[in-house]
């Protein structure tokens, strides 16, 4: 299992920041690849991404089901890839740290099992963090370019 925390600053208030974070498309967008997101219902989507490492490129579909909604602090997911034998789960934290500034958090964990699950294992341990920093940026990004950034904010 490799997994990774990620924590970043956002300029916007808790409450703009969950307008964001409850958008399960939005949060498919972010994600490297991104063909389509499929959405079943508030809690069960299916997002294809075409992924690539070195040389090896190609197209999954991710099974993502919410298990928890608790906004505007706390979301838990768990995903799947279809057809590959990984699996994993994450979460979304969220804190105010002030009437305009939120800090959250961004953990995930994925495992591969089988076989090919410690090769699979050695070649995402050290991109895992690097892609949950990417995107922890890009979330940050699309909520401030939203209008929640602290210079949109009343004195």
């Amino acid at each position: 299992m490799i997994d990774t925390e990620q924590s970043i600053i956002i300029e916007a208030p808790i409450e703009q920041v969950w307008i964001f974070a409850k958008d399960i498309n939005a949060w498919a967008k972010l994600m490297p690849g991104f063909q389509h997101c499929d959405i079943a219902d508030a809690d069960h989507s299916r997002w294809t991404l075409k992924i690539g490492v070195g040389a090896l490129i190609r197209t999954v579909k991710v099974a993502v089901h919410v298990g928890r909604w608790a906004g505007p602090e706390d979301a838990d997911f768990t995903f799947a890839l279809e057809g590959d034998p990984v699996q994993g789960r994450g979460s979304y934290r969220a804190v105010a740290l002030g009437p305009a500034q939120t800090r959250i958090s961004l953990a995930v964990q994925v495992e591969g099992t089988g076989p090919m699950a410690p090769m699979w294992e050695a070649m995402g341990r050290p991109l895992l963090p690097k892609f949950a920093r990417g995107f922890a940026e890009q979330f940050k990004g699309e909520v401030e370019q939203l209008g929640g950034g602290a210079t949109d904010a009343p004195p």
